[in-house]
């Protein structure tokens, strides 16, 4: 469990939290990966309501859910300085082209959701979201924590969206430190 987690960070709200739980089923800092194996990945898409059970997952279907994870990881970290990773948003473009993303209207709403099923249609639901948080204003805050090792996705509650670490008395203390000591080492 990554110690941003132990801290009891602000989780995401509505359905973001998906994305935000998506991104952290990897623990960089500690290596834990919780999508280890297509059956790992079709367990994880379908505990979250992403997925049919029905659906089987391969090898290559693995392979792209990592590579979306971490293009959203990319996009979140974004979040801290405006500069989105070309090649993150051109998967994320092909991902919602391959899902066929299409316009929903209910209740006097309307959202993104998938015409594909599978693996295209649970990280096509996760663009969706991505998409509806952003229109709706709250995915500014879903951010990457800063320090290279950790890059856990966390929910900026801060009142001037400045957080920049998932967990200040961890990451952040470290990351300050560590300048702390190269201004040193330079003085």
């Amino acid at each position: 469990m990554n110690v941003a987690e132990e801290a009891g960070t602000r989780p995401a709200p509505g359905e973001l939290v998906l994305v935000q739980a998506f991104i952290n089923t990897v623990d960089l800092e500690g290596g834990e990966e919780q999508l280890i194996d297509p059956p790992a990945l079709g367990r994880w898409l379908r505990d979250h309501g992403l997925m049919d059970d029905a659906v089987p997952l391969g090898e290559d279907d693995l392979r792209l859910a990592v590579q979306v994870r971490e293009a959203l990881r990319s996009l979140a970290r974004a979040n801290h300085d405006d500069r989105t990773d070309p090649r993150a948003a051109a998967l994320l473009d092909r991902v919602a082209s391959g899902a066929r993303l299409r316009v929903r209207f209910d209740g006097g709403g309307a959202r993104l959701e998938p015409d594909r099923p599978g693996i295209d249609g649970a990280l096509g639901r996760l663009l969706g979201i991505v998409y509806a948080s952003m229109v709706e204003g709250t995915w500014g805050r879903l951010k990457a924590c800063r320090r290279e090792t950790c890059r856990w996705a966390f929910y900026d509650g801060s009142r001037n969206h400045s957080s920049s670490w998932c967990d200040m008395a961890v990451c952040g203390n470290k990351e300050k430190a560590k300048a702390y000591r190269r201004r040193k080492a330079g003085a």
